[in-house]
């Protein structure tokens, strides 16, 4: 493979620390490579430093002559006065820009629901962050380094990302690195992964799931990594193989290794005693939505919701920007009031919500660390029955990577993650027994992230969770729902089945739209351009029925007779077998589009 950029003997340093000792490494054509460690041990540093945005103390960079290199770092610097059309396309002409399917692809996969002609002034920093993704999508460069993309980004947004570089380059052409937390995306997109610690960038064929498994073998070996964190790698590993058919099924590790490797590891949960806690510290009744509706003016964001939480219950929500998620998460905790409907609470309900605000350390900002511990609790229990264990605050404090020197830092010089870490602590110190995440994977990096989900493992009372993380929600809940038209719709197969959904909605509003594509930009010949749409129409006809037949079969699944297995696999048969009928016709549906453009 031909190489595009490398480095050789980089060394990079503050006045406090040494961030990087003689590194070297490359990148070569194909290359789709994963940049993981902890917070602040030089990720986007080295992103930096390879893409030519800083210089490092020693040692060089080379790039191949004539290599293009784009580069979304976290930086905003877009003009205010500029809109979002000339942003993305400068000064081409519609029809230039228009006639182009992958600058179209990337409009409609980032911008979809804002105005072509809105000042970036009034604009959000999310939606900032992702005309700034569009506008260099919308280039053709050799080589895209990207730090941390999917920020801002909904699942629907983050799915199409990953589709979009996958499909950017042919398989052995153009590079990519891409410093993200996203393991979903990590696993999905990466075919190497570099991991940076102690000074030096390891490097680990395949993505998140082969990094793991081949991390626990280095640790193994070697014991360089304290027992409790590869304790917490080889349980996350068990979950890739047990949990995650979809990831598993795909060629990315050893499956006999991986086997080996966690025949002596339990189940990430004990659901059975987690359920039966649970019900002993809430009852049966936790909260009821009953025929619930939400307006605001004219506005009706949900509509007649029924939805009855159980004791133990772990759920996600997914929907997009808007869709009435914190509307729910309110009438769930009580701050927000139905304007038609009954909430019904159980007596024993405590609820905390663990907001993207950070409003629980507003009042401990002077406080050091050790001082806002001390005044909680003074344990905490984790696991239950045989297994339960108690942790002091400090205890608990080291399992979510604080170090001793952290302690005596005041709250307001935390870093992101470490103040995200610490606001959870304190909720749980409280002891709620409804626990509603908004958001909760923002700042943390993947150690820190798998670290949390192992605690989650053994919390014991009702779980309600708000991410675009695909990864984080779907390892630490066992059930999606999505909000949909303002409806709330159980999803038995998971994200998957929302972006299927979502597509479909897409695809019918499109069907109803005006075309905003410049005429004649497709290149097609008059016969073969009313054939291309001709199959394009029928094909989103079928993509509706066979929607509707998935639904179908999903609703006989829902009252079959449970204990009846060998019924309830034909069922999965015939939904698996929808399901790629699904998938094909889209792929063809795709082609289409663009060869009508």
């Amino acid at each position: 493979m031909a190489h595009l950029l490398g480095a050789e003997a980089l060394h990079l340093e503050y006045p406090a620390r040494i961030v990087f000792d003689s590194v070297t490494i490359g990148v070569n054509e194909g290359d789709r490579i994963g940049i993981v460690g902890r917070n602040g041990d030089g990720k986007s540093s080295l992103l930096g430093m390879l893409a030519g945005l800083r210089e490092p103390g020693s040692g060089r960079v080379t790039v191949r002559g004539g290599v293009t290199i784009g580069v979304l770092d976290q930086a905003d610097t877009l003009d205010d006065d500029d809109t979002i059309g000339h942003a993305v396309v400068g000064d081409a002409a519609e029809h230039e820009w228009a006639g182009d399917a992958r600058v179209r692809d990337v409009i409609s996969g980032l911008l979809g629901d804002l105005p072509w002609d809105a000042r970036l002034d009034s604009l959000s920093g999310g939606q900032r962050r992702r005309v700034a993704l569009a506008r260099l999508l919308a280039g053709d460069w050799d080589v895209l380094a990207l730090d941390e993309p999917t920020n801002h980004l909904d699942v629907e947004a983050i799915s199409w990302l990953a589709a979009h570089l996958k499909r950017r380059w042919p398989a052995s052409a153009g590079g990519l690195l891409v410093v993200t937390h996203d393991r979903w995306f990590l696993d999905e997109v990466c075919t190497v992964t570099w991991e940076v610690h102690d000074r030096i960038v390891e490097s680990f064929e395949g993505g998140y799931a082969a990094y793991v498994l081949q991390r626990v073998e280095r640790d193994r070996q070697v014991a360089a990594i304290e027992q409790r964190r590869q304790n917490i790698a080889r349980k996350e590993l068990a979950w890739l193989r047990r949990g995650a058919p979809a990831r598993t099924s795909k060629p990315k590790f050893r499956i006999d290794a991986a086997n080996d490797l966690i025949a002596d590891v339990p189940e990430i949960r004990d659901a059975v005693a987690l359920q039966s806690l649970a019900v002993s510290r809430l009852g049966k009744d936790v909260v009821d939505l009953l025929d619930v509706s939400v307006s605001f003016g004219d506005r009706e964001v949900l509509k007649k919701v029924e939805w009855r939480i159980a004791p133990g219950e772990r759920t996600g929500i997914l929907g997009v920007n808007g869709a009435g998620k914190s509307t729910l998460l309110g009438l769930i905790s009580g701050t927000t009031e139905p304007t038609s409907g009954r909430v019904k609470r159980g007596k024993t309900v405590k609820t905390a919500t663990l907001t993207q605000r950070m409003d629980e350390l507003d009042e401990h900002l002077d406080d050091p660390v050790r001082v806002v511990v001390s005044g909680l609790r003074t344990s905490y229990t984790i696991g239950s029955g045989s297994k339960a264990q108690e942790l002091t605050p400090g205890q608990l404090l080291e399992r979510m990577g604080f170090s001793s020197a952290q302690l005596s830092t005041p709250v307001k010089d935390l870093s992101g993650g470490q103040k995200r870490r610490l606001q959870l602590l304190l909720i749980l110190l409280d002891q709620p027994n409804v626990l509603i995440l908004d958001e909760p994977t923002n700042d943390l990096d993947t150690d820190m992230l798998a670290a949390i989900e192992d605690l989650l493992d053994s919390w014991s009372g009702t779980l309600l969770v708000v991410s675009h993380d695909r990864y984080f929600l779907e390892r630490v809940t066992d059930q999606q729902y999505a909000i949909l038209d303002g409806r709330l719709r159980h999803l038995p197969g998971g994200v998957d089945e929302y972006l299927r959904l979502r597509a479909a909605q897409d695809a019918q509003r499109a069907k109803s739209a005006p075309a905003s594509v410049p005429t004649g930009s497709s290149g097609l010949s008059g016969a073969d351009l009313r054939a291309a749409q001709k199959e394009l129409a029928a094909a989103e006809r079928k993509l509706e029925r066979l929607g509707s037949d998935i639904a179908k079969v999903h609703a006989r699944m829902a009252v079959h007779d449970q204990s009846d297995y060998e019924g309830l696999g034909a069922l999965s048969a015939e939904i698996r077998a929808l399901e790629q009928q699904t998938s094909d016709l889209e792929e063809r549906w795709l082609e289409l589009s663009e060869e009508i453009g």
